[in-house]
């Protein structure tokens, strides 16, 4: 009757090892892809001094062509 407890045991220590859960990790086969409605304003505002705006006034006159009708200042 021993031998047959031994027996038993085995056979359920070799069955419950044999039931090890496995992970898998895979990569998927089409990227993800996220669709989203998104409207992005934005201002930029740029404060200077009078010597360096009059530096700059030249420059950005020809830029903006929206220039102010004041001369520039004397250096």
């Amino acid at each position: 009757m021993k031998s047959g407890y031994k027996l038993t045991g085995l056979l359920l220590a070799a069955s419950a090892s044999a039931c090890v859960p496995r992970i898998e990790l895979a990569m998927p086969k089409e990227p993800i892809t996220i669709n989203m409605n998104v409207k992005i304003e934005h201002e930029i505002t740029i404060k200077a001094d009078k010597q360096s705006t009059a530096l700059l006034q030249p420059t950005l006159c020809q830029t903006a062509q929206n220039c102010p009708d004041t001369p520039a200042a004397d250096h």
